[in-house]
């Protein structure tokens, strides 16, 4: 009643001291039942005042909210009702102190008092409903405040954090999208709550915001939220890690090339997930569509990017241009209009350019996760493949770039040619086919067996130059080649290494050798690699390797289907390019007479072979040479030699290959391999004419007449020189073996 008549006066003064009184003496009393009569004269005080209580909100408000930190519950209680009563009556009012309110209602949410937290809730809705009905909300004010409260981790301020988030988002005078950079770290936290209820308002909210992500591309703020994004896809909570990942997934469809300055930690936090099990199903099935995407947005304008920035970089000194006065311009037939026009449209065009231009790839931290997760022996197979897929993308897109880091990449590409899995093995083939095929990667100025100086770290093949003409003529060959031209240095690097490989690795060679050639057979060209091989055996110094790998090598080319028009090429030697690779293979097939002979089957040099075979009777044979003659008579009968067997037919123009057979056949012991080849040569007709003198066969001779210029009494020569070889490390190793055996006893 005194408030009224005060107002009715229009007595300000008089208020004021009204209010100051119940503040100070009462509402701020030391007396718990004066702070109550205090809270009531306060409330009373702003039902009195009516409309003219938001010219007092400051004073009535603070008191009141002091005594939200009362010990007493029931003194909270009273000051959550003043407060109600004083929020009641100002309405829109308050919304310049809605900041202290917001701060005293958090506390009271997470009061212990259920009759404290039911008094806060009406207060939270009576608030909430002035928000939404006015047009006067400070958004900029309140974001710091909200961004504070939102890292509690008190289960019911977070539920009224929340609450608040949803309410504000569903007024559409009020842009919450703006400031979502802000509190989206702080929504994901929340998402991970032990309460199933602020969850799923949690969930709720995050939905949201994202269907108007999806509404409004252009106002959205991607950038900002990325780094935060790539956290939370990596958290250890299921739902966090899901719904980051579906985020990031709209981001990088929606925002397209804006993500990649951050693709190194999307790949960071999408690569492991494409290796989780069916109990992560959601999960890795929208990793692998983030991860397709991104792999997407990398184009072959990436690999001009950095001469792009150059081209278009504002000179340090402009150049020294006469300016063209403005009357000269005018006069010269261009209006003072069109020439500003085109003043500004040069200037947005540039601004735009430059714009562009700042969304660039940064290779090298993808570069660096991809190669980490290729170190880390724990991932699954499918990241595994997946990095691998990265790789061959990049240096199709940008292989200029990708070749800076190649003889960084290039040892664990090696080593990955060991992993258990077929599937990274193929994959990993087609990365190190690339590497070595790509034109981005060939040495300017040199070519393969020129000797440049070598970059540090980088392996180069130096090719000796031979006396004699057949070494000449099969470097020709490799030259002539037809895919020469697309091969680079680091094709004969791979060859190098990948031989090494093989020779560390036994197992490796005996498990996945064949498949591993096989497979590079048909990703390059077959002729290059069998003649590099070829090459590099020829100077390897572990003769029991050359061996070994010369026979892995010849089984491929005698069984294998993607090695069919290379046979061919080899079966008639009619081009010098056959010849060459033909003169280039027998020298490192000497390491093992056996495939030597079935070399000599292949290309239809019968004579030759009898040679060599006449030879085998000055040579150790042992218990895997026989094991050898066994398995090529195994052969003779497969469908490869088919042509061989029809031959057979031709006594008189086919003596020396009969002779050769027979050759194969005095050398087996009685044994299933020997009955097989006997009973193949009586089906040969007319044995009699077998018993001809070399000068009355012209026409066996005619039909070499095509590889007359190979000289095969220096391949002969060669065999032998490769054999003695062999000879002496077998008797060093027995020596070794001796010595060994002899310091046991002893």
């Amino acid at each position: 009643r005194l408030v009224r008549e005060f107002v009715a006066q229009n007595n300000t003064s008089q208020i004021k001291h009204v209010i100051q009184i119940l503040s100070q003496e009462f509402a701020l009393s030391q007396h718990p039942h004066s702070r109550k009569g205090g809270l009531i004269g306060l409330a009373a005080c702003s039902i009195a005042l009516g409309k003219d209580s938001g010219l007092y909100l400051k004073e009535l408000i603070e008191p009141v909210l002091t005594c939200f930190n009362d010990a007493d519950s029931r003194l909270r209680y009273y000051a959550c009702e003043a407060l109600y009563n004083i929020v009641k009556v100002a309405r829109g009012s308050v919304l310049p102190h809605f900041n202290v309110l917001f701060d005293g209602l958090s506390k009271l949410a997470a009061d212990p008092d259920p009759n404290v937290k039911s008094g806060s809730e009406l207060l939270d809705r009576l608030l909430k409903d002035i928000v939404t009905e006015s047009n006067q909300f400070d958004l900029v004010g309140f974001i710091p405040l909200l961004r504070e409260r939102i890292y509690s981790n008190n289960q019911y301020a977070r539920q009224f954090i929340i609450s608040w988030i949803l309410v504000l988002e569903s007024v559409p005078d009020i842009n919450l999208l703006d400031y979502l950079p802000e509190i989206l770290d702080g929504l994901f936290q929340i998402l991970g709550d032990n309460s199933k209820e602020i969850r799923k308002m949690c969930e709720v909210a995050l939905g949201e915001f994202l269907k108007e992500i999806k509404k409004n591309p252009p106002s959205v703020k991607f950038a900002e939220m990325a780094n935060i994004l790539v956290i939370h896809c990596q958290a250890a909570d299921d739902l966090i890690q899901l719904t980051a990942m579906c985020w990031m997934r709209e981001f990088i469809q929606l925002a397209g090339r804006v993500m990649l300055p951050y693709s190194s930690g999307i790949l960071t936090a999408v690569l492991p997930c494409l290796s989780y099990d069916d109990r992560k199903k959601n999960i890795k099935e929208v990793a692998n569509v983030c991860n397709q995407s991104l792999m997407k947005l990398v184009i072959p304008e990436d690999d001009e990017m950095d001469e792009a920035k150059q081209a278009t970089a504002p000179p340090a000194e402009p150049p020294s241009e006469e300016p063209v006065p403005e009357q000269e311009a005018v006069s010269s037939g261009e209006s003072m209009f069109t020439w500003a026009v085109r003043s500004v449209v040069r200037l947005l065009s540039f601004l735009c350019s430059s714009e562009r231009i700042q969304v660039t790839l940064n290779l090298d931290g993808i570069v660096q996760v991809l190669d980490c997760h290729l170190h880390d022996t724990s991932i699954g197979m499918m990241t595994r493949i997946a990095v691998l897929k990265w790789l061959y993308h990049l240096y199709i897109k940008t292989p200029r770039k990708m070749f800076r880091h190649t003889d960084s990449l290039f040892p664990i590409l090696l080593r990955t040619l060991s992993d258990e899995s077929d599937e990274v093995i193929l994959k990993d083939l087609e990365v190190l086919a690339e590497i070595a095929s790509s034109p981005a990667g060939q040495t300017e100025g040199h070519g393969p067996s020129e000797t440049p100086d070598p970059r540090p770290g980088q392996v180069e093949l130096h090719i000796p130059g031979r006396n004699s003409q057949l070494s000449a003529s099969g470097m020709k060959g490799l030259e002539c080649s037809p895919s020469t031209p697309t091969m680079n240095s680091y094709f004969y690097k791979f060859m190098i290494n990948l031989l090494k490989r093989f020779s560390s690795e036994r197992k490796l060679l005996e498990t996945r050798g064949a498949f591993i050639i096989r497979q590079l057979c048909l990703l390059l060209n077959a002729e290059n690699i069998f003649h590099s091989m070829a090459d590099i055996l020829l100077r390897e110094e572990d003769l029991k390797f050359a061996s070994t790998m010369v026979h892995t090598l010849n089984t491929i080319l005698l069984t294998s289907s993607e090695l069919f028009q290379l046979r061919n090429q080899l079966k008639d030697l009619r081009t010098p390019e056959s010849r060459n690779l033909f003169c280039c293979l027998y020298r490192s097939w000497c390491h093992n007479p056996v495939t030597t002979v079935s070399l000599c089957f292949l290309t239809q040099n019968y004579k030759h072979a009898y040679d060599l075979i006449q030879k085998f009777g000055d040579l150790e044979v042992t218990v895997d040479f026989l094991t050898e003659v066994d398995k090529l008579v195994q052969l003779i009968e497969c469908p490869i030699f088919t042509y061989l067997r029809l031959q057979l037919l031709d006594v008189k123009n086919n003596p020396y290959l009969i002779k050769a057979l027979y050759g194969l056949l005095m050398l087996l012991p009685q044994s299933s391999a020997f009955q097989l080849l006997s009973h193949r040569l009586q089906c040969v007709p007319n044995p009699e004419l077998m018993q001809s003198a070399d000068g009355s066969r012209a026409s066996a001779g005619s039909k070499r007449s095509a590889a007359s210029n190979i000289d095969y009494t220096e391949l002969l020569q060669h065999f032998d020189k490769v054999q003695h070889k062999h000879l002496e490390a077998r008797h060093q190793r027995a020596g070794r073996a001796e010595q060994l055996e002899r310091r046991g006893v002893l």
